[in-house]
């Protein structure tokens, strides 16, 4: 699944760390799912599309 965090979360000037916290996990945790290493569960996806000011459905991308 693609994902917009690294973009979204540059153009509003925050570190993974930075995500991490408001959200309440670990930076490798934001890391590992910028990088499609990890899908986040529902929660998460809705927490870091909060946190990033958008929708989850504009966040995330399925690859076809």
């Amino acid at each position: 699944m693609k994902n917009r965090i690294h973009e979204l979360r540059k153009s509003m000037k925050l570190s993974q760390e930075d995500v991490a916290k408001r959200c309440k996990v670990t930076r490798q945790t934001i890391n590992a799912i910028e990088n499609n290493k990890y899908d986040p569960t529902l929660q998460l996806a809705f927490n870091l599309a909060t946190v990033l000011d958008t929708t989850v459905d504009k966040l995330f991308a399925s690859e076809e």
